[in-house]
């Protein structure tokens, strides 16, 4: 295992139903799509935030495949060809080999378990090929589809935080989640969750 995960290598990772792989140009119109989607806002905590800029988003994604401090990959329907969302390696602790991770997945690309494989995909190349001891994330009480994907994928919920993200006129929960190497080494991410 590497002492350090090198973020500047930006594989294409292949599964039976999705292709992880860098951002294309072509992949510009459905990302400007979903992040104007209300519900994929919702989803992702960003409803509150700035106003969706089209042109931001260009020059965010025209950016993602020379960062070498984290990993954006594209996620590809493998039946179409289509980009349907994206996963995401960042906030790198080198010193406790740890990181959180992020997704998103556009409405064509939901109920099929693209999401599902595309995590395992993810979270088993950052353990095998990065060497990452941890990868964390935060999913909102009212994503509870999100989260039953991360738990099949052997996530663990770690703790609540209370009120974190207001959601109109009211106040939302997270639940902080994590995987550790061993746990991944045991089950490959083929956990029944119950």
């Amino acid at each position: 295992m590497p002492d350090v995960a090198d973020f500047s290598v930006k594989p294409t990772l292949v599964g039976d139903r999705v292709v992880l792989r860098p951002f294309i140009d072509a992949d510009l119109p459905a990302f400007v799509a979903v992040l104007a989607d209300p519900e994929v806002r919702r989803l992702t905590g960003s409803a509150g935030g700035e106003e969706f800029d089209a042109e931001r988003c260009r020059r965010w994604y025209s950016t993602r495949n020379a960062q070498t401090d984290r990993l954006d990959l594209a996620v590809v329907d493998r039946a179409t060809g289509e980009c349907v969302g994206e996963v995401v390696l960042n906030e790198y602790d080198p010193a406790n080999a740890s990181c959180s991770f992020r997704t998103l997945l556009a409405a064509n690309g939901r109920d099929r378990g693209l999401g599902t494989e595309a995590v395992r995909l993810i979270v088993g190349h950052g353990f095998a090929q990065l060497g990452l001891h941890r990868i964390s994330l935060e999913v909102y009480a009212f994503n509870p589809r999100a989260r039953r994907v991360y738990e099949k994928v052997g996530f663990v919920a770690e703790g609540i935080l209370r009120e974190a993200l207001r959601d109109g006129d009211s106040w939302v929960d997270a639940t902080v989640m994590s995987i550790l190497a061993h746990e991944w080494a045991r089950h490959q991410g083929r956990v029944v969750p119950g």
